[in-house]
């Protein structure tokens, strides 16, 4: 008699489980966390800590509000989420320096790391394919408010004037609100970025204190940034909506409606 032959199937490998991915409260959270860190690691006496501690929550909650819509962070927004990070301790530094503290050379080292990855998050956002209108706006003001606290340090020891440096992002963002116009897309342009560059490095090296005329250095680069805005702001002025009926509007739909706190701007 003949017994039957059981076939036994092979059993498919297991699969390998993947670790849940943090969401964006978990990533933002986490840099908050890593901001107080760095704030402790510069040792920027108790005034730049509580400085440090303030800005971690502070852009916690923007962050928070901006990405709402959003489940995860992007590659390109990791990086300049790291420049949030750095650009925090930069501040605990300037804060404690201005009252006594800190020390000069772990704040360029600093500032020079969030300067050198300015370069990188665009790069990262284009060849990913995840480049976005919130993603560059995110890039800038992390740009913006790094130059701000930058002038801070540097108009201790050169003059007030170079606050004009820090300020003159948040004048046109101000003036963006009381004139619709000034919201409209600008073309492209190498100079600006270039000029944008500029402002960094002359405001580190004038922080540093290698160059032998840190006020010339500044002057200049602030003759560059005032040329850069004056030339964006003719041409925004010149294209400007008409109401004549020629229907040449010459702005983007971001200036059609009223401003609101996360709404792009033209730079």
């Amino acid at each position: 008699m003949t017994r039957p032959v059981t076939l036994s199937l092979p059993l498919a490998p297991p699969v390998p489980r993947r670790l849940p991915r943090p969401g964006r409260a978990g990533e933002l959270a986490a840099a908050a966390a890593a901001q107080v860190g760095l704030a402790a690691a510069v040792r920027p006496g108790l005034a730049g800590l509580v400085v440090g501690v303030v800005y971690a929550l502070a852009s916690w909650a923007v962050l928070s509000a901006a990405f709402r819509a959003r489940a995860a962070l992007g590659p390109a927004d990791h990086v300049t989420l790291t420049r949030v990070v750095l650009t925090g301790g930069v501040t605990a530094l300037v804060a404690g320096h201005l009252l006594g503290g800190g020390h000069t050379w772990t704040l360029v080292a600093v500032a020079s790391v969030a300067l050198v990855l300015d370069g990188v998050d665009g790069r990262v956002a284009r060849r990913t394919g995840t480049a976005s209108r919130l993603g560059a706006r995110f890039d800038m003001e992390t740009d913006a408010f790094l130059v701000l606290v930058l002038s801070v340090q540097v108009a201790w020891t050169v003059g007030w004037w170079v606050l004009a440096i820090g300020a003159m992002r948040y004048a046109f963002g101000a003036a963006a609100w009381a004139a619709p116009w000034v919201r409209a897309d600008l073309p492209p342009s190498i100079a600006r970025k270039a000029v944008a560059v500029v402002q960094g490095v002359a405001l580190v090296a004038a922080a540093a204190g290698v160059v032998p005329y840190p006020a010339a250095l500044v002057a200049a680069a602030l003759a560059l940034l005032l040329w850069s805005f004056g030339r964006d702001v003719v041409w925004l002025f010149v294209r400007r909506e008409r109401r004549d009926g020629s229907g040449n509007r010459g702005r983007s739909t971001d200036g059609a409606r009223g401003p609101r706190l996360l709404d792009p701007i033209a730079r």
